[in-house]
């Protein structure tokens, strides 16, 4: 099992295939939303969540231990422009480019929408960093894939890394 928690005691709990789902669809929505350096650390740090690569069940990252910006403003503009991934992603953005039927995106998507919305990110983890540095984001476009990849972590995108 995979867990996303918001640092209130509350987590989404997933399966590795769940995760799996919850990952790509994610990044479908990041990559076509991605425009500010925040938004491209967020995906190097959901490219992470690459269980092809880091192995099943060992991935997941709480929300209070993301840096979301030093002032009010930066804050809220990083936790808006995630609710606005969410939301994409809810539409089932570039969802009929999958292999596969996601059963159970829509409800993972929507429960961590609930949570995120209800987080505060001025309650954030001081010091806990584990959004990646900028020079560490998320900038290369897998070509076949259209998304961000993993760049430089390793060669390819969560698709490429799972045979798609």
């Amino acid at each position: 099992m995979n867990i996303f928690p918001v640092g209130d005691g509350r987590y989404l709990e997933m399966s590795n295939g769940g995760t799996a789902v919850f990952v790509d669809v994610l990044a479908l929505a990041v990559s076509a939303l991605a425009r500010e350096p925040w938004h491209f650390r967020f995906a190097a740090l959901l490219t992470l969540q690459d269980q092809s690569v880091m192995g099943r069940g060992v991935v997941g990252f709480d929300l209070a231990d993301l840096d979301w910006g030093d002032t009010p403003q930066e804050r809220a503009a990083a936790k808006e422009w995630l609710l606005r991934v969410l939301d994409l992603a809810l539409t089932r953005h570039r969802w009929e480019e999958l292999t596969y039927e996601p059963p159970y995106a829509e409800k993972y998507l929507r429960t961590y929408r609930v949570m995120v919305e209800a987080f505060d990110p001025a309650t954030a983890n001081v010091g806990a960093e584990i959004l990646p540095a900028p020079q560490d984001a998320a900038m290369a476009s897998c070509v076949r894939h259209r998304v961000l990849d993993a760049l430089p972590y390793w060669a390819g995108c969560v698709f490429c890394t799972a045979g798609v």
